[in-house]
């Protein structure tokens, strides 16, 4: 009996003063009861196009995990609201982790909220704490700096910044580098006691293992950027993974003690959190199986690489990733979890999903290239098209092989092109009939080659899933 994978929520505490409400159920998020993330929530809603409808289609895709007291009073308004999240510049490209605030921005744009990604060029020379067992390596500020550089070109590929109500790029490096170390300590230092603090989860796990000043002023930092984003731009809303809560609700504090009352007596902002969508080994959602990042950038991951982890999707798990990283509409996504539930061996939601997301990451060619290349690969059909050999070899298992190699034999090819370790395991891999080259199955160790296709590739398939493209180098 197959054990049951599940993707788990992982949830940080609710502030120590102040009120929020729950979200969904604080079970594991899997295929099986995502959909029930409320339970008068029918099964294919007509969401309100403004903001009133943002948090309800969040419940329904299971995005929704806390919001601050008045957030849902403040959208129910169906006034425009502007919200943040902040994005880290540790690395130079974004990874599949990043789309779940990705798309907390997407959707709030699509319910007619002005979106603002934050990349952190100044809290990144510090570093967050939160979700970490140890403390981060520093980098220098040129690679920050470049990292920023690198991510805002990715960011802008989600969201649409045109018109009054476009989505912003910021970098808060702009303001917080000015700050001066006194000012700091007078204008937000003061506003904090150590209790407060301390209560806040990201620090509670780390006081044992060791915690540096530097991580535990962190915080205090982020609510300046909240501060700031709030009087500069109006920012009224900030959102951030669960395990962000403590520092989005200290933001809202510093806010309160700062802003002058409401009129009407409701907050001056406003904070929500949706669930940490955790891989099966308890890490978060981000990487491959063999536990590699998956990049949404070409250099770090090729397009066709990205869609094969996609369409690699298990069944229980493509039920979530359609809600969490697509904007099919709720009937769409019914419609393929039936698929799945009727006829998993086609993978009609694997396909979908992973075509989608594909294209919204890649553009539409790399994602037909992908495509292509993916049904030729695991069709099982010859494989002809030059273009779609040269995809194969740019992108997947490849190798290059010289005249003197094919001219061998199939055992010495095999070997000298690291199909196989030895020319032992070569030949009983060929005696078993799993071994075929240019889609003729060898029999015999000491046969000829196939001609290559075109003068110049080589189509090897290892059993059922393994394919290998090669290309003449001499």
């Amino acid at each position: 009996m197959r054990r049951r994978r599940y993707h788990r929520v992982r949830e940080g505490p609710f502030p120590p003063s102040g009120r929020a409400h729950d979200g969904p159920p604080t079970g594991p998020v899997t295929p099986g009861d995502v959909s029930a993330t409320s339970a008068d929530v029918p099964a294919t809603p007509p969401f309100d196009p403004g903001p009133a409808g943002f948090v309800p289609e969040m419940r329904w895709r299971g995005q929704f995990h806390a919001a601050s007291e008045g957030l849902e009073a403040r959208l129910a308004a169906n006034r425009p609201i502007t919200a943040y999240i902040g994005f880290d510049p540790s690395a130079p490209w974004l990874h599949i982790g990043h789309l779940v605030p990705i798309f907390g921005l997407i959707r709030l744009q699509r319910h007619g909220g002005r979106p603002i990604a934050l990349v952190g060029g100044g809290t990144g020379m510090i570093g967050d704490p939160s979700g970490r067992s140890a403390e981060r390596n520093l980098q220098s500020r040129d690679q920050i700096e470049a990292n920023v550089a690198s991510i805002r070109p990715q960011l802008e590929r989600f969201l649409d910044f045109a018109g009054p109500r476009g989505a912003i790029m910021a970098n808060n490096a702009e303001w917080l580098e000015p700050v001066r170390l006194l000012d700091f300590l007078r204008d937000v230092g003061k506003h904090f006691t150590i209790p407060y603090m301390l209560a806040k989860d990201s620090v509670q796990v780390r006081l044992d293992a060791g915690l540096s000043f530097t991580e535990f002023s962190y915080m205090l930092i982020q609510s300046l950027d909240f501060q700031h984003l709030h009087q500069a731009l109006e920012c009224e809303l900030q959102m951030g993974g669960a395990d962000q809560w403590g520092n989005i609700t200290a933001g809202l504090e510093l806010i309160r003690r700062t802003s002058p009352p409401r009129p009407d007596g409701a907050p001056n902002a406003f904070a929500m959190a949706y669930p940490l969508l955790l891989a099966p080994s308890g890490t978060k959602f981000g990487k491959s199986e063999g536990g590699d990042s998956v990049w949404l950038h070409p250099d770090g991951t090729s397009p066709y690489a990205f869609y094969q982890h996609w369409l690699n999707t298990d069944d229980r798990d493509v039920s979530t990733y359609l809600r969490w990283f697509t904007t099919f509409e709720p009937s769409r996504i019914v419609e393929l979890e039936a698929a799945v539930a009727a006829a998993p061996g086609r993978r009609e939601a694997q396909r979908a999903l992973a075509l989608e997301i594909t294209t919204r990451v890649h553009g539409e060619e790399a994602a037909g290239q992908a495509l292509a290349a993916s049904e030729a690969a695991f069709s099982g059909a010859p494989i002809a098209d030059p273009a779609v050999l040269e995809t194969l070899h740019r992108t997947a298992d490849r190798f290059d092989w010289l005249h003197t190699d094919a001219a061998a034999g199939p055992v010495e090819f095999l070997v000298a092109t690291g199909a196989f370790a030895s020319k032992g395991e070569a030949r009983r891999a060929i005696a078993g009939g799993g071994v075929t080259v240019n889609d003729r199955r060898l029999t015999d160790g000491d046969a000829a080659l196939p001609v290559p296709i075109a003068g110049e590739w080589y189509v090897v398939r290892l059993g059922k899933r393994r394919v290998r493209v090669g290309r003449r180098t001499g």
